[in-house]
């Protein structure tokens, strides 16, 4: 059977057509289109109908599927008016309207999730929410505009801030303390479960007709289900703009220890629990690529492979969060911590390898006292699987083996859990089975 997985990065959105059988899986990019946000009176924004018009196109090149799912990055969110109509569009989460907030205003001990100044409840307590009547994250407004149907999902509902962990379900009385409206909060959909068929207007320009299947909607959600793990005691490391290093549980951490340490606990597939630190990833490196003039990376790999330096910079420091000049801000940074500035473009890549490649060994040793969970390999997936650099690196920091790959495996768990909906796979044990028979990994031992 053929099925269809839009996966919506940070940089970029991908729609892949996935044939699924029960021997394997295959994955064929058939649309790649920007994701760029656009700063509009001081604010900065998603172009939302950008992306839906590279949703419309992927869809219409894909040809007909047995179904469609969405996943995205998650925190942000549009909002309709009672008629169904978006308020304005959606705010990006670099923007510097939540730059001020300092701490939590929700209790760890209910939603368990690791404090990042952009959550959506801190960005909801600065909107003014008269006119909503429904919000939607990301890949629901995409979906709703599809179908007609307004639904959420956990595993993106998890990262909101205004989700039970235990419960796995609204923090009504959450919502309520905050005066929040939870009516607003649309039901939740699991993944697996359909959604609704695409609306007339919709099957007639993209040519056929197609049911949209709720999956994991979170991509990490969805990229934890395509990891390859053979057994259970793995971390991973999905790793793109952002890494999200963490391990896999079947309930949430919610003590003091782990709020102080700021753990986060995401719901993933079939009642998970995305236990994990959000690491600042790759942005570091692609605001340095901008700022330099967007060179070649791969030769600047190569030469950070032979390059030196003991400089270490903290990756989630809040100054490298908003866009802007990277390389200036690490040398600031290290004017401030006492530490030799990179001299050098390689220099410049090595550092923020090598500390990117340590602050994983800090999440993963972290993950493991504080959750109990036995870690024998890491797994890195995403597009930071093919920086070798990175990934030698990481064997090294953690002293376990690094399996590096799939690529797209978000677009693999996606299309995964529309699969399993229709019968052709069983559980997430088989999925991952499914994936390691054509993932085309490569290992890298620690030294």
């Amino acid at each position: 059977m053929r099925f269809i997985a839009v996966d919506l990065g940070a940089s970029s959105g991908r729609v892949m057509r996935a044939d699924v059988t029960a021997g394997g899986i295959e994955l064929a990019e058939v649309h790649r289109f920007p994701n760029r946000p656009v700063r509009v009176a001081g604010t900065l924004h998603w172009d939302v109908l950008a992306l839906y018009r590279g949703v419309l196109d992927g869809l219409r090149r894909a040809g007909r599927a047995e179904s469609v799912g969405i996943d995205s990055w998650g925190v942000d969110y549009g909002l309709l008016d009672d008629g169904g109509r978006l308020i304005g569009n959606p705010v990006h989460y670099r923007d510097g309207r939540t730059a001020d907030v300092t701490g939590r205003v929700d209790p760890y001990e209910v939603t368990g999730l690791q404090f990042l100044p952009f959550n959506t409840v801190n960005q909801l307590l600065r909107e003014r929410l008269g006119q909503a009547g429904t919000l939607l994250m990301i890949p629901d407004l995409l979906g709703y505009w599809l179908t007609g149907e307004k639904a959420a999902e956990p595993t993106n509902a998890s990262t909101t801030g205004l989700f039970d962990a235990t419960r796995r379900q609204w923090a009504t009385g959450l919502m309520e303390q905050l005066g929040l409206d939870k009516r607003i909060f649309p039901a939740l959909r699991h993944p697996g479960e359909g959604i609704g068929r695409f609306r007339d207007d919709v099957a007639e320009e993209v040519g056929y007709q197609a049911v949209l299947t709720a999956v994991g909607s979170h991509d990490t959600a969805s990229a934890v289900v395509a990891v390859p793990a053979a057994t259970r005691d793995f971390a991973y490391i999905s790793c793109g703009t952002w890494s999200l290093v963490g391990v896999e549980l079947d309930a949430p951490v919610l003590t003091e220890d782990s709020r102080l340490a700021n753990f986060t606990n995401e719901a993933g597939v079939d009642g998970t629990v995305r236990y994990l630190r959000n690491v600042m990833g790759l942005w570091i490196l692609q605001e340095c690529l901008r700022a330099w003039g967007d060179p070649d990376l791969e030769p600047l790999l190569e030469a950070a492979e032979h390059a030196t330096t003991q400089t270490v910079i903290d990756p989630d420091d809040p100054s490298f969060l908003p866009p802007g000049d990277m390389p200036a801000r690490i040398s600031a940074y290290c004017a401030r911590t006492g530490q030799a500035a990179p001299d050098s473009l390689p220099q410049a890549v090595r550092c923020i390898l090598q500390s990117l490649a340590l602050a994983y060994q800090r999440a993963v040793a972290d993950a493991v006292r504080l959750s109990g969970r036995k870690v024998e390999v890491v797994h890195l997936v995403g597009g930071g699987s093919r920086n070798a650099l990175l990934c030698r690196l990481t064997a090294e920091a953690t002293g376990l083996p690094v399996v590096a790959g799939p690529v797209e495996a978000a677009a693999l768990g996606n299309a995964l859990v529309q699969a399993r909906a229709r019968g052709l796979v069983g559980d997430l044990p088989q999925m991952r089975e499914l994936v390691r028979r054509g993932a085309g990994v490569r290992i890298w031992e620690p030294r």
